[in-house]
């Protein structure tokens, strides 16, 4: 048996570039506090709390919440790649649906450095081994790029071959975040860009320019979750619950379909989506929000498909009829997205949680999706690893 997953209270700090934000304790804490005083709850109230981060020497966890009070209680470090922040929300809410606990924190932070990610072990094998040698098999390495942007530009490129998809629609995307991004003050990046100066900026691989890129960033988000009878006994307003929740990895066809959009995950996207439809016993044509893993403009555009909320091979065209923004048919990433709102690795997910729980309260200002009740979580991790969550508004 399991219970329903309240979430109590979220929160998040601004996002910023590499060099200006404070250390990585500061963020997770006061993201963390962000949340409980959301909730209405003191730290001495929560029973677990799970810290994700990507880039961090072990019980950085500890280290950002023992600001919070030494309370003595289990912490948990998470590291899942880009998936982390939603690693650390699954094990949270894992937690409180099994009765382990009645309420957990789950918190996700990241200082960055500027540039493209790099391999901090360079003495063993990477843990992305297998994808990179299938990359090299594919399209081979261009010394010259980023290695997370010629995996998603050859994804992109890969859209392109099978369904005739033009540099331009890939483009649209990034312009859709600023503008989604212009009304969020939390968000790196709000200066509005055209088309044109997208695709003109620096090319990277495949369809992909530089302003299709997410930035290296440094900042910090948090949730907290507990069960009905806990919100009750304290007087929450615990009117978002996650209605279904799940976590998947690579299958076979990662590796052996020889597609790149399948060695970025796009199976690990589509399984986890049909797990939590099937939970929630909804489709994706009754959810009015979507915050995807939009870590390159390619990768928000197959996500589109993975999900299902457009059929194989229609991307192009739901982008062209604006049916991924206001006035469309879904509004994906209100925030801005990756691309725009930046991505702290650890962190992203758990951005992506409060954005969401924002939005089925009515508490987006701007960014605001109106009668928005039920709300869509996608934060992938190459490595890999794929959450996806529903999010319903209740009462």
């Amino acid at each position: 048996m399991t219970r329903k997953v309240h979430v109590a209270g979220v929160g998040m700090i601004p996002f910023t570039k590499p060099g200006k934000s404070e250390n990585y304790n500061v963020m997770g804490e006061t993201a963390a506090r962000a949340a409980l005083r959301d909730a209405g709850i003191e730290y001495s109230l929560v029973q677990q709390a799970y810290a994700g981060y990507v880039y961090g020497d072990s019980t950085a966890g500890q280290a950002a919440l023992y600001g919070l009070g030494l309370t003595g209680i289990p912490v948990f470090n998470v590291n899942n790649n880009c998936a982390t922040g939603s690693s650390a929300l699954y094990l949270a809410r894992q937690a409180v649906a099994s009765g382990a606990v009645e309420c957990a924190l789950a918190v996700g932070f990241e200082q960055m450095k500027p540039g493209a990610l790099k391999r901090v072990w360079d003495d063993r094998p990477a843990p992305m081994f297998r994808f990179d040698d299938l990359m090299t098999e594919i399209q081979g390495v261009d010394e010259t790029s980023p290695h997370a942007a010629q995996l998603f530009g050859g994804a992109g490129v890969s859209h392109m071959q099978k369904y005739g998809t033009k540099p331009e629609t890939f483009a649209k995307i990034s312009v859709k975040a600023r503008k989604h991004a212009a009304n969020n003050p939390n968000a790196v990046f709000r200066d509005l860009l055209t088309e044109e100066q997208v695709l003109e900026s620096p090319h990277i691989f495949g369809p992909l320019t530089r302003y299709q890129c997410c930035p290296p960033t440094c900042g910090a988000a948090a949730a907290v979750v507990c069960s009905e009878e806990f919100a009750r006994k304290h007087g929450l307003a615990a009117d978002v619950v996650i209605e279904a929740q799940a976590l998947t990895t690579d299958t076979a066809s990662t590796f052996e379909d020889r597609d790149m959009m399948k060695v970025v995950g796009y199976d690990m996207t589509a399984a986890a989506a049909a797990q939590v439809y099937e939970a929630a016993g909804i489709g994706p044509e009754d959810v009015q929000v979507v915050e995807l893993h939009d870590c390159f403009s390619a990768n928000e555009l197959i996500t589109y498909e993975g999900l299902g909320l457009t059929p194989e091979g229609t991307a192009e065209k739901f982008i062209l009829d604006g049916d991924n923004t206001y006035g469309g048919r879904v509004v994906t990433n209100p925030s801005g997205g990756l691309l725009s709102k930046g991505h702290p690795l650890g962190a992203t997910g758990l951005a992506q949680c409060a954005e969401l729980v924002w939005q089925l309260r009515g508490q987006a200002g701007a960014r605001q999706v109106e009668g928005a009740r039920i709300a869509l979580q996608h934060n992938l991790g190459l490595g890999g690893a794929c959450v996806v969550s529903i999010f319903k508004k209740v009462g």
